[in-house]
């Protein structure tokens, strides 16, 4: 076995209350790798197509990577994978903290979740060891009181958990899994809902073995680099988090505003990260083993009491509950990201849905009769607390907006339906697709729908400079402009897209600045493989075929890989007010798209691709063409 790995994947089956323990062989890790890539495999081989993702028959899978647990900077890191509740298709989030080195240090790579419990239970994993318990008595209460009474039964204050609120209890479909109580949040596709679907209220790790690595001299000088340059590497992470230069973004049309209706902010200085800390940070925070300490903590009385507990705001749920929704009052924003974090529920798509909805109130599509009462117009701070409030606990509005944008505009009427911005059902994150054209054309293909953390940002490859350079060892040579939808940039994002598969499956952080080359390096290191970039290629495309092939073996067509249609219109005002993405050369680049990965014009893998990928298992899953249709 490599090293690196725990050598042990744990089943779980809630409905019998059976506990097994599967051993693959090396040649299967190599293959998958780990988190993303062990996700993929274990939903296209084992879900059924068709399932309800909240049925007994979805499955949740948690899987860390080789790296995960050691002393590796950015790689405490965990995927947490099923049939996702939002888009009714391949669902996945990645995650930090401390949880996921203390299960790689309790003995197991990854758990995979079958069935459902008769009556809400925990998981409890010790050295090798699982245990179901009851959770009946923790059932309704928020993250932290859960972690603090699970510890307290168990005896032991190092504990770590993975846990859902009342958000996933309730199945709001884009509830989250919350690690370690403070922000690390396994945020989009709705994973929280299919792990409440399960009566699973959480999983508590403790373990005591370090995983072993190849060249453990490497790897501990690698960690002494990153913790001797971190401060210059990542200086501004390390002060402000997520969320610094939020006034440049709104300067360059990178900022959502107001549903992404607008694309100007005034009060863009008034929920910046630098704001943020002047005035009610408390503190930074780190995921285990890392120096960079980019989570924020955040604190406050008036207008709203924020318990510290729970973290703070990201740049993504600034953006999401400040901006988008027009709300310039980081106490309002902190205390909706802190009911985020306290009832497991994702702040993007939270923020997206609530932002869609003052816009449907704005239009007199709803109105108090439908809130409650509420004035739920953009920038009413009050608002947004109260509606956050409500979908967590599924009341009044709140319970149609639990449901999703799309879902909810299905329910509200063709009227609300383009005011929904969400690709296959997954709201979009906080950065500005007419801005950044690449980046709009890989929200649109996804397989778990709009996703900012698997996508080349243009910007960072739009002119020479730092970004560019570090993209050349995967062969990206040339800087394009952002609003590129050519060949080259198609090519661009679709092997800058496989790369970020491969840290998915490696888990590798996107904010620690380690290079490409460092990569590499560092995953023989700890594996003891002669691996190289080419090959962390091919394990990222092999992740994303398998997660397409699972969606069209669900249904899923072309017709479902496209932006909503305010992308084709300029924003009446900012940088982007002559700025549009023309759906013909949309329509071409998706196109060149899916033949670059060897799919037919309907967007389907076909039996030559997964054959070369060492995927000919997967052709069963689905009838596929024998060739490319061009």
């Amino acid at each position: 076995m490599a090293k690196g790995y725990a050598g042990k994947i744990l089943r779980v089956n809630l409905t019998s209350g059976n506990l097994t323990v599967e051993e693959p062989d090396e040649l299967f890790y190599r293959r998958y790798v780990g988190g993303a890539g062990l996700v993929a495999y274990y939903l296209l081989k084992e879900v059924p197509p068709g399932v309800d993702a909240l049925s007994p028959e979805n499955k949740l899978v948690f899987a860390l990577g080789p790296l995960t647990g050691t002393i590796i900077a950015g790689a405490s890191r965990s995927c947490v994978g099923g049939k996702s509740p939002l888009t009714d298709g391949f669902g996945k989030s990645e995650v930090g903290g401390f949880w996921n080195a203390e299960l790689k240090k309790a003995g197991f790579d990854a758990i995979i979740v079958e069935g459902r419990a008769s009556h809400p239970v925990y998981l409890w994993i010790r050295d090798g060891q699982a245990e179901i318990r009851d959770a009946g008595h923790l059932w309704g209460l928020p993250t932290k009181e859960t972690q603090e009474a699970i510890r307290s039964e168990l005896g032991d204050r190092l504990i770590r958990t993975a846990l859902i609120g009342r958000a996933g209890e309730k199945m709001v479909r884009f509830s989250s899994v919350i690690n370690d109580v403070s922000g690390h949040a396994a945020g989009r596709t709705g994973m929280g809902a299919v792990m409440g679907s399960k009566n699973l209220k959480g999983i508590a790790a403790r373990g005591s073995h370090n995983p072993e690595v190849a060249d453990p001299a490497k790897v501990a000088a690698f960690a002494k680099f990153m913790a001797t340059n971190a401060a210059t590497l990542a200086r501004s992470f390390r002060e402000y988090g997520t969320g610094a230069g939020m006034v440049g973004g709104n300067a360059s049309g990178n900022l959502p505003v107001r549903n992404y209706s607008d694309g100007f902010f005034e009060e863009v200085e008034e929920i910046s990260a630098e704001t943020l800390k002047s005035k009610i940070g408390v503190g930074m925070e780190s995921c285990y083993a890392c120096p960079i300490r980019c989570k924020k903590v955040v604190e406050a009385e008036q207008p709203f009491k924020v318990d510290r507990a729970y973290g703070g705001p990201e740049y993504e749920a600034l953006g999401s509950f400040g901006s988008a929704c027009g709300v310039g009052d980081v106490v309002a924003i902190s205390k909706a990201n802190e009911l985020c974090n306290a009832h497991a529920m994702d702040a993007i798509s939270c923020g997206m849905t609530i932002a869609f909805a003052m816009e449907c109130f704005e239009k007199g599509i709803i109105t108090t009769t439908n809130t409650g009462g509420i004035d739920l117009r953009f920038g009413n701070g009050e608002a947004l607390v109260r509606m956050t409030e409500l979908i967590v606990n599924r009341e009044g509005l709140g319970d149609i907006l639990a449901e999703g944008s799309r879902r909810a505009a299905q329910l509200l009427g063709r009227r609300a339906q383009d005011l929904a911005m969400q690709v296959k059902g997954q709201e979009l994150p906080m950065h500005e697709p007419r801005l950044k054209q690449g980046l709009g054309l890989n929200y649109a293909i996804l397989s778990q729908g709009a996703d900012h953390t698997s996508s080349l940002h243009d910007t960072m490859a739009a002119a020479e400079g730092s970004g560019i350079q570090g993209l050349r060892a995967l062969g990206i040579l040339d800087p394009l402009p952002p609003n590129d939808l050519g060949p080259a940039k198609v090519a661009m994002v679709r092997t800058y897209t496989n790369w970020r598969n491969y840290l998915d499956s490696l888990l590798v952080c996107m904010f620690v600045p380690w290079s490409i080359p460092q990569v590499i390096e560092i995953a023989q290191a700890v594996t003891g493989w002669n691996t190289s970039t080419a090959e962390g290629l091919a394990v990222g495309e092999r992740m994303a075929q398998l997660a397409r092939t699972f969606n069209v073996r669900d249904g899923k067509t072309a017709d479902d890989d496209i932006l909503p249609k305010r992308f084709s219109g300029p924003t009446p005002r900012g940088a982007l007010k002559n700025t549009a993405i023309d759906p013909e050369a949309f329509a071409k680049a998706k196109r060149l798209y899916y033949r670059q990965m060897g799919w037919t014009e309907e967007g389907v893998p076909t039996q030559e691709k997964l054959a070369e990928l060492g995927l000919a298992w997967a052709n069963d899953m689905v009838r596929l063409p024998l060739t490319i249709t061009i």
